[in-house]
């Protein structure tokens, strides 16, 4: 028996769901598309913005926007994504009625109107803690021997910030992008369940909530593949951006 269950699982055949004795396998195709397309513009819009305001804040380090930036990512980092989501829906849903509540149509024509709230709820709650990061690693890049040289021999400080600061702390940024990537398709458990987009994960909430351990299970299992991956991609993208990293 349990080489039988190693076998199904090393050749992805996951069985049926123990709710409603659906193939999980179809349930996974069904739910990528609407995670990826939450997930990929999520992703593509959060990261260089939190890049650029970061190297804007370090810019102007020691003064008062640098300060107020670093207060305002803490407060960010501090308030439950729940707030976000609850607070965006009222606000922009309810309210402003710019945007529906909650669900999904994959029409190209309606598609963006339901994912704008989404994304720009997901894009609010996870800005602080990027900004805060990466300030941090460029901040410690700017006091490093090769920033002062480049100063000491006329470069301007924009220069500076672009083509030594940001290049040379692509190491700590691909740490935090490379191993996220993967985690794309499994799609956002909150995001996905409280705007009724069904999704990879709204699909592992349900499972949760239903008992569906064989659901559960295989989610579990392709997380942890997609970790893996993401490890090693890590590790050979370093060896792209840093000429002085080989892989033996």
């Amino acid at each position: 028996m349990i080489a039988e269950h190693f076998r199904r699982m090393l050749t992805f055949d996951f069985g049926r769901s123990d709710t409603d004795d659906v193939p999980i396998t179809r349930r996974l195709r069904e739910g990528v598309g609407p995670s990826l397309s939450l997930a990929l513009p999520l992703f593509f819009i959060e990261l260089p913005l939190a890049i650029a305001l970061a190297l804007l804040v370090a810019f102007l380090r020691e003064t008062y926007v640098d300060r107020l930036g670093v207060t305002v990512c803490v407060l960010g980092m501090s308030v439950s994504v729940l707030l976000y989501i609850v607070g965006g829906q009222y606000i922009l849903g309810k309210v402003l009625r710019w945007f529906p509540i909650s669900g999904f149509d994959p029409r190209p024509a309606v598609i963006l109107r339901f994912l704008a709230l989404p994304v720009a709820v997901g894009v609010m709650a996870g800005l602080g803690e990027g900004v805060r990061f990466y300030r941090t690693v460029f901040v410690e890049e700017v006091g490093r021997d090769h920033v002062r040289t480049a100063r000491a021999k006329g470069c301007g400080e924009g220069r500076v910030m672009i083509r030594h600061v940001l290049r040379n702390a692509l190491i700590p940024i691909l740490t935090q992008v490379v191993i996220a990537i993967p985690f794309l398709f499994t799609g956002s458990l909150l995001l996905e369940s409280f705007f009724g987009i069904p999704g990879l994960g709204a699909l592992t909430v349900d499972a949760i909530n239903n008992n569906d351990f064989a659901t559960l299970r295989t989610m579990v299992y392709i997380g942890s593949l997609l970790f893996i991956l993401g490890q090693i991609l890590t590790d050979l993208s370093y060896a792209v951006v840093d000429p002085r990293v080989r892989l033996e």
